[in-house]
């Protein structure tokens, strides 16, 4: 049976690296991205270009996007010239984290023009993107789900979360919260522990074979907080928007979200003094100011 022909919209971080494992995999691709410098590196590596997402859609089966805001994400489906113009691709499948709420409107979007709306946002950062260990958050109707899983196995391991468009999207921005979390808390603990004299990698080494382990303990501070590079991948103005989106969500289904909130103001103060494109982790450099501590190792 012949493969799919795929179209990849947004080439940056994650995006690059999962049009590349789909090149690896036999797939041919449609790349399109506002960075030429992205497209020309992955039209070397066996992908054609496209103008437009309509002429990405009028070219392939399937058409992935992975892109930083809601606001685009609804352009590239929606607008004048965008894939729900196109005349060959029958399945939009997102990858990006947009909201339940953009994802419904984009799914309704496209059902009108006889196109199906797969909700796929990941995690597990760059390293998962490459090595295709992602986890992938899945929402779209069974049978298409079907189509659609040979492409993203190539990804990582899917968990099909229900059929409803902004399903995965309401498990990815849960995730994503507690990531957040993770990293503003285990900052205050280390904090604590260093300003009292304890030695910082000393301290992880318990906390990581002790119950108060998490992803921050495990991953991030030992990569980019205790280094002091504060580098680990992931800006600060997206987990804003994350966890933003999160706690609006929440509340419009009457769930209250208080933790989820203080991170929410915690980003905003991190974003407001470090700038949108710094690393998420610069919540930690917050703490570190607050406290008269550098958490170093």
């Amino acid at each position: 049976m012949q493969k799919q022909k795929i179209g990849f919209i947004g080439l940056g971080r994650m995006g690059a690296p999962m049009s590349r494992r789909l090149l690896a995999a036999g797939y041919e691709l449609v790349v399109l991205d506002v960075n030429d410098v992205a497209m020309d590196a992955l039209v070397e590596a066996g992908a054609e270009k496209a103008a437009s997402p309509r002429d990405v859609a009028d070219r392939t089966d399937i058409v992935i996007t992975s892109l930083p805001k809601p606001d685009i994400v609804r352009h590239m489906a929606l607008g004048e010239d965008g894939i729900a113009a196109g005349s060959r691709a029958t399945i939009m499948l997102d990858v990006s984290t947009t909201g339940p709420s953009a994802a419904k409107e984009v799914a309704e979007g496209l059902s009108k023009v006889g196109k199906q709306w797969v909700d796929c946002p990941v995690s597990g950062g760059i390293k998962g993107a490459t090595e295709g260990t992602l986890a992938l958050m899945v929402s779209c109707p069974n049978a298409t789900f079907e189509t659609v899983k040979p492409v993203i196995a190539n990804f990582g391991k899917a968990f099909h979360v229900g059929e409803e468009a902004g399903l995965g999207q309401v498990v990815k921005l849960a995730n994503n919260m507690l990531a957040a979390a993770a990293v503003f808390l285990t900052g205050e603990a280390m904090a604590m522990g260093v300003k009292a004299g304890v030695d910082a990698k000393v301290m992880l080494d318990i906390i990581n074979m002790s119950s108060g382990r998490n992803s921050a303990s495990q991953d991030k501070f030992p990569k980019a907080v205790l280094p002091g590079t504060f580098d680990f991948g992931f800006a600060t103005g997206l987990s804003y928007k994350d966890v933003r989106l999160c706690v609006d969500e929440s509340e419009t289904l009457g769930v209250p979200m208080v933790g989820g909130a203080l991170v929410r103001q915690i980003l905003a103060i991190t974003q407001s003094k470090y700038g949108a494109d710094s690393d998420f982790t610069s919540m930690v450099k917050l703490i570190e100011d607050w406290s008269g501590v550098e958490i170093r190792g």
